[in-house]
């Protein structure tokens, strides 16, 4: 009963600081998406225990693009391309961006979920799976557009190698997004994290740049940041943490 009583303080302290907030910020990683039936790449059961990373390494996909994207087919577009779907959590941060209390979302996420919820300004840090760029000429694609039963898929215009515009490893985050996501953070007065554990670089970095923010977390286990930059943490699946916290605003409304 204690612990339940702590827990819903937590909500209405959290539910207080979001009515209030005027430039707030939410930064999002797997976590959101896993009920939304996207899996995790690491961990006991995460993608990468299942296929061998060195698919999204950019000097292996160079050399192998057939084999990289036998793989990549299967794990981004004949699979959560035709079943991932937002969840309420999305929905929820979509709704405070409606309401012009959150002002963006940074998401490390390729899934198009945010957009799909509804956000508008939505920061993908790590690029996004929907577009397909051109490795010759650099133009760009929607995946629907392309016919992915003949692998690789080619460039209609100069018939090069399409790659998905996400960022591989060994490539570097795109400048725009990078410098987008820091003038987000530097102006935010709250910060949503949701579903991220901070272990990702340079990405986990960039909500301690917040600094003149309120931090919110909500996670299922204790994160990188949890002991060292948030101010409320909410031990919950993002889903139910959404759902407690509309209870809250709207009972204070």
């Amino acid at each position: 009963m204690e612990r339940e009583e702590r827990m819903e303080s937590d909500y209405e302290r959290a539910a207080g600081l979001i009515r209030r907030a005027k430039s707030a910020v939410a930064f999002t990683g797997a976590g959101i998406s896993v009920e939304s039936g996207i899996p995790t790449f690491r961990g006991e059961n995460g993608l990468w225990s299942r296929y061998d990373p060195q698919v999204l390494d950019i000097g292996f996909f160079t050399a192998h693009p057939e084999e990289s994207w036998r793989t990549i087919k299967e794990i981004f577009y004949d699979y959560m391309g035709a079943n991932a779907r937002p969840n309420r959590a999305h929905y929820f941060i979509a709704e405070l961006e409606k309401k012009g209390i959150v002002k963006g979302v940074v998401t490390q996420n390729i899934d198009n979920l945010h957009q799909e919820a509804g956000s508008r300004n939505v920061i993908e840090f790590h690029g996004a799976a929907q577009r397909l760029v051109c490795m010759g000429c650099g133009q760009a694609y929607d995946f629907l557009d392309i016919d992915l039963a003949k692998l690789p898929p080619l460039c209609p215009s100069c018939g090069g190698v399409l790659k998905p515009d996400f960022v591989f490893f060994g490539e570097p985050i795109p400048s725009e997004a990078y410098e987008h996501s820091i003038a987000l953070m530097e102006e935010a007065d709250l910060c949503l994290l949701v579903g991220t554990t901070g272990e990702i670089m340079p990405a986990s970095q960039i909500p301690y740049l917040a600094t003149k923010a309120t931090v919110i977390e909500i996670n299922i286990e204790p994160s990188n940041y949890t002991n060292h930059l948030t101010d409320i943490f909410l031990q919950e699946r993002a889903t139910v943490a959404a759902e407690r916290l509309e209870l809250a605003l709207h009972r204070n409304n």
